[in-house]
């Protein structure tokens, strides 16, 4: 399925890159799983620099044995010795933003609350002390709302008000699906769109199932669910 709508979201995150050429920058996106999140981000960065990191629930070291592959694949550089911790990455990360801007993709974030609580505290250091004289365009995303707001909205937390923007995507309204639908589908029953609209719920991950699998009529859809 081809991309849609968001045209907001996307305005905003390429707003936020270009100011990110002066001075580093920090964006948190949320959304219930499946909502797009993902998709969003690498649609924003498609024709530019970045780095994407996925938090898997593993040990550290290995997570940071992964990313520095990631790191040096697409940055180019060459990193010697050790790191197995993720602050050491992050903070190198930050330098090698001074000359050569990029943007640094971190999904599911949350996820650093298993694996090391600390690192919440040490991205603060790191990011106070160098936001200022890097070019970094930092974007943070989660689906656990709950513990996303709290990393960033609750006081008591390290990375409280750090965060220039935040977005909280929702499901695609009305409009859009009914663009996606007849768009894809060139059915204009009334029935068949109101199973569409109720059966995806504006998820963005169930209307791309329905729509690759071409099931836009209530038989099909049910088949399809079943």
């Amino acid at each position: 399925m081809i991309f849609y709508n968001r045209k907001n979201e996307l305005q905003l995150l390429k707003e936020v890159k270009e100011f990110s050429f002066l001075s580093s920058k920090m964006t948190v996106i949320t959304g219930r799983r499946r909502i797009g999140k993902t998709k969003l981000i690498l649609k924003s960065v498609e024709d530019d620099t970045f780095l994407y990191f996925f938090v898997a629930r593993k040990d550290e070291k290995l997570l940071c044995a992964e990313f520095i592959e990631e790191v040096q694949n697409k940055l180019g550089i060459k990193i010697f010795g050790t790191i197995e911790k993720f602050k050491d990455l992050f903070e190198l990360l930050m330098n090698t933003s001074i000359k050569k801007p990029f943007t640094l993709i971190i999904d599911e974030f949350q996820e650093f609350n298993r694996i090391n609580p600390s690192v919440f505290s040490e991205l603060q250091n790191i990011w106070d002390q160098n936001k200022d004289k890097t070019k970094l365009n930092l974007i943070f995303s989660g689906s656990v709302y709950s513990m996303m707001k709290k990393i960033f909205e609750h006081s008591k937390e390290p990375l409280f008000g750090r965060a220039g923007e935040k977005i909280n995507l929702k499901q695609f309204n009305v409009d859009v699906l009914k663009q996606i639908f007849t768009e894809n589908s060139k059915n204009t029953n009334f029935k068949d769109f109101l199973a569409f609209y109720i059966l995806t719920g504006g998820v963005a991950k169930y209307v791309e199932i329905f729509t690759d699998k071409k099931a836009f009529t209530l038989d099909k859809m049910l088949n399809l669910i079943l």
